[in-house]
């Protein structure tokens, strides 16, 4: 029975880390749309619409946004979900 509840906390942690994560992405696109920046939507619309040659189309800004900031913010909704899981539990 003590495994049900290791079972339960796990699946609420791994929840909570992932709304965390979503909450954060949806802010970050959000954030970037206003800025002008292109999202992930975007670069992967372009690559859709231009094949290899979009990338000669994407600014160095736009690319360390996608390659390097995207993923730290979103590295931050998992820091904010594991404080958030231990403050519960």
């Amino acid at each position: 029975m003590l495994w049900l509840f290791y079972y339960l906390i796990t699946m609420v942690k791994i929840y909570l880390i992932g709304l965390c994560i979503l909450i954060v992405a949806i802010i970050a696109n959000a954030i970037i749309i206003k800025i002008g920046l292109m999202s992930w939507y975007d670069f992967i619309e372009l690559l859709t619409n231009d094949g290899a040659s979009a990338f000669k189309k994407v600014e160095i800004l736009e690319y360390f946004w996608l390659f390097f900031g995207y993923p730290l913010v979103l590295g931050f909704g998992y820091v904010i979900g594991i404080k958030l899981h231990s403050i519960i539990f």
